[in-house]
C-alpha cells in the first residue's frame, strides 16, 4: 500500500500542492523542494508590490515563515500559488499600511529591474505626441500604480503581472468574482485618470 498525500477531495491537485500536503504529513525535504520552486516568484511578487529592494528579501523571507508555521492547517482545495498569493498580498498590505505615514517609497529601481506594462485600457495608449520617452511613461505608470488603494493595486498587479483571472484574484482578496471585475474596472479608471496628461493627444 503506498503512502499517498493527504487530499480533501479526488480532485487533481498541483505539484506545489502536493509538496505542501507531505511536508505537512512531516517531510521536510518537501518544504524545502517548494521554496526552491517558489522564492524567486514570490521575490519579484514582493518587489512589485512594494517597489522597495530594501525589504524584499526580509519579506519573501517571512512569506516562507509563514508558509511553514501554517503548514498544519493547509487544505488542498484550490490552486497552491492563489494560497501563497494571499499570504504575499496580506503581508505587503501590513508593510504598506505601515509606512502610510513615513516617506513615499521610490519607484525609480523598478525601471531598472522589470519592464512595466501600461495598466490602461488599448483606447488610452500613449501617442507620438505625448511628450515622454518609453522610461518616463513607465516611471509614471509605476507610480500610477502605486498610489492606488490596496485592492486596487493588488488586483491590477496579478491580472496583469501575473495573469491571474477574476477567480483567482477573488481568491486572494477574498472577495466575488464579479466584485473583482468592478474593481479592476475602478482601478483601470484611476489609472486613466491620474495618467490622463500622459497618454492623451495634444
Amino acid at each position: 500500500m503506498t503512502n499517498e498525500p493527504r487530499q480533501p477531495d479526488a480532485k487533481p491537485i498541483d505539484e506545489d500542492a502536493q509538496l505542501m500536503l507531505r511536508f505537512a504529513d512531516g517531510d521536510a525535504g518537501a518544504f524545502e523542494e517548494l521554496v526552491r520552486r517558489n522564492v524567486n516568484n514570490v521575490h519579484a511578487l514582493v518587489y512589485r508590490f512594494l517597489h522597495d529592494p530594501s525589504i524584499v528579501d526580509d519579506v519573501t523571507q517571512d512569506v516562507f515563515l509563514r508558509i511553514f508555521r501554517n503548514a498544519g492547517r493547509y487544505q488542498a482545495t484550490a490552486r497552491f500559488s492563489t494560497w501563497l498569493y494571499r499570504i504575499v498580498a496580506n503581508m505587503c498590505f501590513n508593510v504598506m499600511r505601515s509606512r502610510k505615514k513615513g516617506k513615499p517609497i521610490s519607484l525609480d529601481t523598478i525601471i531598472e529591474q522589470e519592464q512595466v506594462r501600461r495598466d490602461v485600457p488599448d483606447e488610452a495608449q500613449p501617442s507620438p505626441s505625448a511628450g515622454l520617452d518609453e522610461t518616463e511613461l513607465q516611471r509614471e505608470v509605476a507610480r500610477a500604480i502605486d498610489e492606488l488603494p490596496e485592492n486596487q493595486r493588488v488586483a491590477i498587479i496579478l491580472n496583469k503581472y501575473e495573469n491571474k483571472n477574476y477567480e483567482d484574484i477573488a481568491a486572494v482578496l477574498d472577495l466575488t468574482p464579479p466584485a473583482v471585475k468592478s474593481l479592476l474596472s475602478r482601478a483601470r479608471a484611476n489609472l486613466r485618470e491620474r495618467l490622463k496628461r500622459y497618454v492623451e493627444s495634444e
